[in-house]
């Protein structure tokens, strides 16, 4: 029999915590970043860097897991905290896939994957 301290990773399975990291972010060239980090996978490669480097004043002091942060950005559209790497994060229970279609539209799908037709040039949108 397995004991835990906090959460055991049948708590997860079981929707009782989050289990998806969301985080949102444009570059100075306006393109749009989407990260996605599964709790359950663990390992490097599902490490999210909240704020990048720079003086103290500047990070997002109050990064919680399990608690959505979707204030990130003023109303002139400057940054609230420039350090944070991602103005947008959202935790979910559930697998959310965004991805653009062939047409250029945005689309959520909701534990569904999804794979990209082959040769499709990303021109146009």
């Amino acid at each position: 029999m397995s004991y835990y301290v906090g959460n055991s990773p049948q708590d997860v399975v079981n929707g009782i915590i989050k289990r998806y990291f969301y985080g949102m972010r444009r570059n100075d060239d306006g393109e749009l970043f989407l990260i996605r980090s599964d709790q359950l996978q663990g390992g490097e490669e599902q490490t999210v860097t909240i704020n990048d480097l720079g003086t103290a004043a500047e990070n997002f002091p109050d990064f919680e897991e399990g608690i959505d942060f979707l204030d990130g950005i003023n109303e002139d559209h400057d940054f609230l905290y420039p350090n944070l790497r991602y103005p947008q994060i959202k935790w979910d229970g559930r697998s959310v896939l965004y991805y653009v279609d062939t047409d250029g539209q945005l689309i959520l799908r909701i534990s569904e994957g999804y794979e990209y037709p082959e040769n499709i040039s990303a021109e146009g949108y």
